[in-house]
């Protein structure tokens, strides 16, 4: 393989943007350490964070097959692969097929309620792309397949899915919704000119109340959450600088600058490090 069809390969799999890749590992760590009790095995460890990053990598592979048609008429979106003609649509559906499967692979050591867990993590990853569609809020969609990582770590270290992993699952798609949200924003103009649907669209002049609303509920779900665990004040510490972080935002999105959604969006690795690093000091502290 020449270094060119590598560097195409990259960029379908959004290597240089992690962004993603982070979000999706926040809240997959912090079930990891919460499942645990603070002290998660390395191999699971090491398992969720590569599989985080194949699964990634393959779920936007499908999205660029999926958008092929649309991503040309977008701003952002004109030097993908397939808008420029560097891949074809069977190389693309190979890649994303192999990613799959070393992910799947990794989790061969695990138990079976985490193989019977990664069924309906796979069919949300691949399928979120097309559900812009015909589903109004997508973002809502894409939080599900966000956020099942959660339910995944606890069944690999508890072989049980209790029901904490459920709560921060739903609070973790209310985050998503919020974040993907100012995302939205950026792409508007265009999106409505194509035709496809997202939460931006939908809310409309109500956009910022809709991510604000959905902050809070991120917040609060969390922070009821707490109480429920034995949380002490570190892990109240990195809610309230991620509630901070989240405030700064909701203060810079109000003007719909474009530029800005777009740096709101990315701030959000952020928000997950702080109430990371909360979990983590806690349990280090018992």
């Amino acid at each position: 393989m020449n270094r060119e069809r590598l560097i195409t390969y990259s960029q379908l799999m959004r290597i240089d943007k992690p962004i993603g890749t982070f979000l999706l590992l926040w809240p997959t760590w912090w079930a990891l350490w919460i499942a645990s009790g603070g002290v998660p095995p390395l191999p699971v460890l090491a398992i969720f964070t590569l599989g985080t990053f194949l699964m990634r990598s393959a779920g936007c592979v499908v999205n660029d097959y999926a958008d092929r048609d649309f991503d040309g008429a977008v701003d952002r979106t004109r030097q993908r692969p397939f808008p420029r003609g560097a891949v074809g649509k069977k190389e693309a559906l190979l890649l994303a097929t192999g990613l799959a499967l070393l992910a799947g692979l990794l989790i061969l050591p695990l138990n079976h309620l985490t193989w019977a867990m990664s069924l309906p993590a796979l069919f949300l990853a691949v399928s979120y792309p097309f559900t812009k569609r015909f589903f109004a809020v997508p973002q809502a969609y894409l939080g599900l397949a966000f956020g099942f990582g959660i339910p995944m770590a606890f069944a690999a270290i508890q072989d049980t899915i209790p029901l904490v992993a459920w709560w921060m699952f739903v609070a973790n798609a209310f985050w998503t919704v919020a974040y993907d949200t100012c995302y939205a924003i950026t792409d508007r103009p265009d999106d409505l000119k194509i035709g496809i649907k997202t939460s931006a669209i939908t809310f409309g002049r109500h956009d910022v109340l809709a991510v604000g609303i959905c902050h809070a509920t991120f917040l609060l779900l969390m922070a009821l959450l707490g109480p429920q665990l034995g949380m002490g004040w570190p892990y109240l510490a990195g809610l309230v600088v991620a509630a901070v972080l989240i405030g700064i935002q909701m203060g810079q999105i109000r003007g719909r600058d474009r530029a800005v959604c777009f740096k709101v969006f990315l701030d959000n690795n952020r928000v997950g490090l702080a109430i990371f690093v909360g979990i983590v000091i806690d349990y280090a502290l018992r």
